[in-house]
């Protein structure tokens, strides 16, 4: 598809960490193009995160629920495009609360395929994780899009799924899918709970940093900018179908990204607090992207060392913004903003 041809895009979740720098890519590269950001201000959505372009023409905020097949029939009716970010996607959630991991990310899926379906859309686009293929070993092959799914936690479970259903709806229906599996995203605007910045924001704070166990399972990280530029190619080039593996090249084991982050801060290692590991915590991810290197080009670009000190240096200079999740004040305001809109 032509760069400059306007194409109107419903993606779901743009309120979220992934969904946000993606808009904020989308609308940079592609000024022309109509983005429709659908999505349920939960706890991990935060309009703050797209103030740049909340006046923008070309963009428009919708709150709704992927689970009510009104709400998105309306929202998506004169779309051409959907890029679907949004799920639970925190594990430890998913350990105490699988129903709405099984909700959102299953049947919520399923509404947003079958509208699809129905509307005729050009393209259809799931953002997946490398979660769904189970845990590696060291020396172990690394994942890539023949690797048998084998989810370890109620959120993988979900999200392999979700990533059934989208094929079902290919095979079935003849909806044009693409999906892609991506290794661990870092970046600016990632919810605090999550591992890099719940580290920087509590160091910032003087607090200690909750280290699970002995610190040594592996993951393969990659800036949240790579993963919007993979998007992007799977979207204009990728061929309907197919899977895309997506990854950053960049294995590290959460006690090596600490020492880095606690390097950062200036900060010892008595700032560590050792907790119980995680219940089922799989020990590596690894992601071959071969396929979408060797087929559209793609690689990654930004050195984890340095993208690393670009987002801790981001949390730094942004207070304001992860202080207000990590209060709560911030669904405070958007609860009473929307309470009264459909």
């Amino acid at each position: 598809m032509e760069k400059n041809k306007k194409i109107k895009i419903f993606i779901t979740g743009g309120a979220g960490f992934i969904g946000t720098n993606f808009i904020l890519y989308l609308m940079e590269k592609y000024p022309d193009y109509q983005i429709v950001n659908f999505d349920k201000l939960t706890y991990a959505g935060n309009l703050n995160n797209l103030k740049e372009v909340e006046n923008n023409p070309n963009y428009k905020f919708i709150k709704g629920d992927i689970c009510n097949s009104e709400e998105v029939k309306s929202a998506m009716s004169d779309c051409d495009w959907v890029v679907h970010f949004a799920a639970e996607s925190h594990v430890d959630r998913s350990i105490m609360d699988p129903d709405t991991f099984v909700q959102t990310n299953v049947l919520g899926t399923n509404v947003l395929l079958r509208t699809a379906k129905e509307l005729g859309i050009k393209r259809f686009h799931h953002i997946s994780t490398d979660e769904v293929f189970g845990a590696l070993q060291p020396g172990d092959n690394k994942f890539n899009e023949q690797t048998l799914y084998d989810p370890h936690s109620p959120y993988s479970a979900s999200k392999a799924a979700a990533d059934h259903l989208v094929r079902a709806y290919f095979h079935t229906f003849g909806l044009p899918i693409t999906i892609s599996n991506c290794s661990n995203n870092y970046g600016p605007y990632q919810f605090p709970e999550k591992f890099i910045p719940l580290f920087a924001t509590n160091l910032i704070e003087g607090k200690k940093i909750p280290l699970y166990g002995t610190g040594l399972n592996i993951r393969d990280w990659i800036h949240v900018d790579d993963h919007s530029s993979a998007l992007d190619l799977i979207l204009h080039q990728g061929k309907i179908g197919e899977t895309y593996c997506v990854g950053g090249d960049a294995e590290k084991t959460n006690l090596e990204i600490t020492h880095l982050i606690l390097k950062y801060f200036n900060k010892g290692e008595e700032m560590i607090e050792k907790v119980t590991d995680r219940r089922g915590h799989d020990f590596r991810y690894a992601i071959d992207f071969s396929k979408i290197k060797n087929e559209l080009g793609w690689k990654p670009q930004v050195d984890f060392t340095k993208g690393l000190a670009q987002t801790l240096k981001w949390y730094q200079e942004h207070p304001e913004w992860w202080k207000q999740i990590k209060s709560g004040e911030y669904e405070k305001y958007y609860e009473k903003q929307y309470k009264n809109r459909s």
